[in-house]
């Protein structure tokens, strides 16, 4: 069964991931100067707002008390002001929530860009070592935490910091008495803060990492849904699943317990903050050393004054658990891209009336060509033929595990060589090798002469079409995925390429024909019908080299002596591997390589190794299957 992840990864410098979000944001520059414009003005109202209550209760309220004609134009006047103030404030509050929503939609918009096309770039080792769920909770979990502190959490925590600032201030300029026991209750606050918002930003950071493995542990067990009831394992995995649900529950309640405990203890700290402001205000009141007025605003901003150090706590949690996404995303973006240090490309070329091979556009074109620059600027060009050649090539996915050893062989243009052997003989990795899916330790690969690290992989992979034994499927039309091999094929090649597959007939008898909407990998199709619209795609690339990777296993064998004959209509006048799991489909190959732990130990073509009574003549003539562990 799947394993968990490693232990759980903390940020490693909350500054630096910190710094890099709003490199992000930058070009948004002008909007951000607005923004922290308005939220200036948004706290500074506030904080001049409650300024009032000073001169509104001493002159006009404790005045008119027992008065009957007052005058209270002066009155209507200040109330007047106040009210512009605090709607300057509400407007300002509007302004900056609304830019700060579309700078975080387009600010997150390039993370995921830049996040997929890294992705895009990465080596197929990469996506091999890592849980698909996992890289998919980059792109869901992890920016919609990074959503929330663009849009929310910064402009809510510089406003709160403001607001904390420009309360502080007045507190001192109305009583410096009063401002000490404010201290002394913010000490104890910040006490407070420290141990359960260090908690909670703890356990937040664990749920992030819990959810990530949830995830993967969710998206593989569906991708595997058909093995797990083949097996009746139903049990087992519901029970792991519980293990891992159990530890993203404890993490999140634990998270958020702290988190949501933070509030009601800050909030009664408040009042106990208020109700002793409100005594000794009172007593410095009766005693001549303050006024009404200064009380009155100075009991409102405490009130003021406690709730921002709430919201900056929360804030403190919301950004601590973005950036533990942030950091995730940016890891991703960071990996070491597939490496590509080639300088030959593949162009379209034909011959000029000398015999001269000359670059030319895809209409006029009767072959391909590498195309090879020269330190003067020239190019020289070499037709494909599809000559590919190992010379002592040794390998392993790890370094102390070799895989290939010491491997040569050679396929010359037009020839079908075929690999058999058990599970884990080498067979596939050679394949992967042709493409450059990965790269060898030693020895050299040569394409039509050219060493492969010397082709650009893009226009390597463009020369080679692999039918994979798992055939993959796109969301869309059937047309577009087999028009996926070329996308500039017209609809009568793609039909022309469905028919030498023999998938035309069935296609036909779909309900909208090539115009139907195949969802879920092609889950409206057999597996015999998706692998026929596999061949078909390779058929439409049109490839010098065709690597056929059991291309045939998920086919019976009615439909596989169906396609036979198209089958060698495609691979006509093509150099062809072939990893074949039925001898009965490689005895026409030109050589066959016989591997055995990572080493070729019998070649020859069907009848020379016949007459060699060796593993091959035991595979054949035992079964037309091959058994894998014999």
């Amino acid at each position: 069964m799947p394993k968990h992840p490693g232990p759980i990864r903390k940020p490693g410098d909350a500054k630096k991931t910190l710094l890099r979000i709003l490199s992000y944001m930058g070009v948004y520059r002008w909007q951000l100067i607005l923004v922290v414009f308005c939220i200036i003005i948004s706290s500074g109202a506030g904080v001049a707002g409650t300024y009032f209550l000073k001169p509104v209760i001493n002159d006009y309220l404790l005045p008119f008390i027992g008065q009957k004609d007052v005058d209270l134009s002066g009155f209507i006047s200040i109330l007047c002001l106040m009210g512009a103030i605090y709607l300057a404030g509400a407007f300002s509050t509007y302004l900056y929530n609304r830019l700060m929503l579309n700078i975080a939609t387009r600010t997150l918009k390039k993370v995921r860009t830049d996040l997929f096309s890294a992705m895009q770039t990465l080596p197929i080792k990469f996506f091999d070592t890592h849980p698909h769920g996992d890289l998919m909770s980059r792109f869901t979990n992890d920016t919609d935490t990074l959503r929330e502190m663009v849009g929310m959490g910064i402009p809510q925590f510089i406003s709160s910091t403001l607001s904390v600032t420009g309360v502080f201030i007045m507190m001192v300029v109305l009583s410096p008495a009063l401002t000490i026991l404010v201290l002394a209750m913010l000490v104890i606050m910040l006490f407070v803060v420290k141990i359960i918002g260090g908690k909670s930003g703890y356990f937040f950071k664990k749920q992030q990492q819990e959810l990530g493995r949830v995830n993967g542990y969710i998206e593989e067990m569906i991708e595997g849904q058909k093995v797990v009831k083949v097996f009746s394992r139903e049990t087992e995995i519901k029970d792991e699943f519980d293990e891992l649900n159990n530890a993203l529950c404890e993490a999140a309640t634990n998270a958020h317990a702290f988190a949501n405990v933070l509030m009601p203890i800050m909030g009664n700290l408040s009042y106990l903050h208020y109700a002793l402001t409100a005594v000794v205000g009172g007593i410095l009141s009766i005693m001549g050393w303050s006024d009404i007025g200064t009380l009155g605003a100075f009991l409102q901003y405490t009130r003021s004054f406690s709730q921002p150090i709430t919201q900056i706590s929360q804030q403190f949690n919301s950004i601590l658990s973005a950036l533990a996404g942030a950091e995730r995303i940016f890891s991703l973006i960071d990996e070491m891209p597939e490496k590509d240090e080639g300088i030959v490309t593949l162009v379209r070329a034909t011959y000029d009336p000398q015999g001269v091979l000359k670059e030319t556009d895809a209409q006029g074109a009767t072959c391909w060509a590498w195309k090879r620059p020269l330190p003067d600027g020239n190019f020289t060009y070499t037709e494909v033929k599809g000559d590919v050649r190992f010379e002592h090539v040794t390998f392993g996915y790890e370094e102390n595990k070799t895989v290939l050893k010491d491997i040569s062989l050679y396929a010359k243009p037009g020839q079908k060589i075929a690999f058999v052997g058990s599970t884990g003989a080498g067979k596939t990795t050679i394949t992967n090798l042709i493409n450059r899916f990965y790269d060898i330790q030693e020895g050299t690969i040569t394409y039509d002469g050219i060493p492969i690290t010397d082709i650009k992989k893009p226009d390597l992979r463009r020369s080679l079409s692999m039918v994979l034994q798992d055939a993959h499927l796109f969301t869309g039309t059937v047309r577009d995925n087999i028009r996926y091999g070329r996308l500039n094929a017209t609809d009568e090649e793609v039909e022309e390429a469905a028919k030498l597959a023999n998938a035309h007939t069935f296609i036909r008898h779909l309900p909208q024909g090539y115009d139907t909407i195949l969802t879920g990998d092609g889950g409206n199709l057999s597996q015999g019908q998706r692998q026929l619209l596999s061949i078909a795609r390779a058929a439409v690339a049109d490839p010098p080299v065709l690597i056929l990777d059991e291309a045939t296993s998920s086919i019976d064998t009615r439909t596989e002596a169906l396609i036979e004959k198209g089958m060698d209509k495609l691979m006509a006048g093509r150099t062809v591997f072939v990893i074949a799991h039925r001898l009965s489909t490689v005895r026409n190959s030109n050589a066959i390589m016989v591997l055995q732990n990572g080493e070729i130990i019998e070649r020859g073509d069907h009848n020379s190794l016949l007459e060699e009574k060796g593993k091959y003549y035991q595979l054949y003539t035992g079964s037309f299957d091959m058994d894998l562990d014999e």
